[in-house]
Parts: structure tokens; C-alpha cells; sequence
């Protein structure tokens, strides 16, 4: 795959970049190169390849999945105008 000037053109207006007449030219040219270099990486055979989230094995930290309140209900309804039993009490809205 190629670029040309219009594409370059058009990429930046997209970009929403100003790009000069004299600065087109260089960044067709990196354009074409960054283009062939991943045309070269779709060649590499990964066939059986795991993927990988570090470039050591290591297991992902984990804290235990425990449910609590978070020992603050008190905390948490004390400027309530009504509660009960760690609840906000609060008026009937539905006959």
C-alpha cells in the first residue's frame, strides 16, 4: 500500500493538522514507511502463538472477592433525617 499527496493532504485535515506544501513530501515518505513496516509484521507466522500481557510469566494479583458493608453504615446514614437499622427511612411516594 501507498500514500500519496492527496492522502497525506487528506489525513491531516482529518487530524485536524496544518501541514505545509513543503513538509507533504516528508510525510508521505513516513507514511509509506510506517505502512510497510506493519505489511512486513502481517508476513510473521504466529500460528500457536499464546498471547502475552508481560514479557515475563507472572500472575495477576488478586484480592479476594469478599462482600461487606464497608464498616461504615454509621457513617453513612448519620446525617439522615430517619433511619432504621442502617436504612433511610423515607416518605411514602405511592398509594
Amino acid at each position: 500500500m501507498s500514500v500519496d499527496a492527496a492522502t497525506v493532504r487528506r489525513i491531516a485535515h482529518l487530524a485536524r493538522i496544518a501541514v505545509a506544501e513543503d513538509e507533504v513530501p516528508h510525510l508521505q515518505g513516513e507514511l509509506n514507511a510506517m505502512l510497510a513496516f506493519v505489511e512486513q509484521l502481517s508476513e510473521v507466522n504466529v500460528e500457536g502463538v499464546e498471547p502475552m500481557t508481560s514479557v515475563t510469566p507472572m500472575q495477576m494479583k488478586k484480592r479476594p472477592d469478599v462482600v461487606n458493608d464497608g464498616e461504615i453504615a454509621d457513617d453513612i446514614v448519620a446525617n439522615a433525617p430517619a433511619t432504621e437499622g442502617h436504612f433511610f427511612l423515607v416518605p411514602k411516594v405511592v398509594e
